[in-house]
């Protein structure tokens, strides 16, 4: 299986990609838990279908040192154990903020409420930057059906 486009290879997909990237660095340098980051990015590319995003955030986070027994529940964390309250607030935030289109009115305040519980304003800052950038890097994948399961942990540092 091919990708529809070489999004990197393609000038135009590759300055997009640059800038997207650069903007991921200022989450990935905040006081947002890196294991929080990779949770919300794998829990929306799961949500979106997005094969490629599922393969290299499980794997980067494996990687990083996450337990296997953690990735194979981020996508039913409701019902386990193994999530802190506040992860569960942040994977919560990103079904909501994923799935806007399914709800009338977007995000509750309930949801936000639970999330300012538990983290501070860069970091709810960072979190929402964080879902909005996986899911704009979730349908450039889909959209250009980019294939899953090649990617190695560090390749496109």
């Amino acid at each position: 299986m091919d990708a529809r486009l070489n999004a990197f290879g393609n000038p135009v997909a590759g300055k997009f990609l640059k800038h997207i990237v650069s903007a991921g660095k200022v989450v990935s340098d905040s006081t947002l838990p890196a294991a929080t980051q990779e949770l919300v990015k794998i829990r929306s590319s799961q949500i979106n279908g997005c094969g490629f995003c599922t393969d290299m955030h499980t794997k980067d986070a494996a990687h990083a040192g996450e337990t296997s027994t953690r990735l194979n529940l981020v996508a039913v964390w409701r019902e386990a154990k193994v999530f802190t309250e506040a992860e569960r607030a942040a994977l919560e935030l990103t079904e909501q903020g994923t799935r806007i289109a399914d709800a009338a009115g977007g995000v509750t305040d309930e949801v936000w409420a639970n999330a300012a519980k538990h983290y501070d304003e860069d970091q709810l800052a960072a979190l929402v930057s964080l879902i909005a950038l996986i899911n704009a890097f979730n349908r450039l994948n889909v959209i250009i059906q980019q294939p899953a399961g090649d990617y190695q942990p560090g390749q496109f540092e």
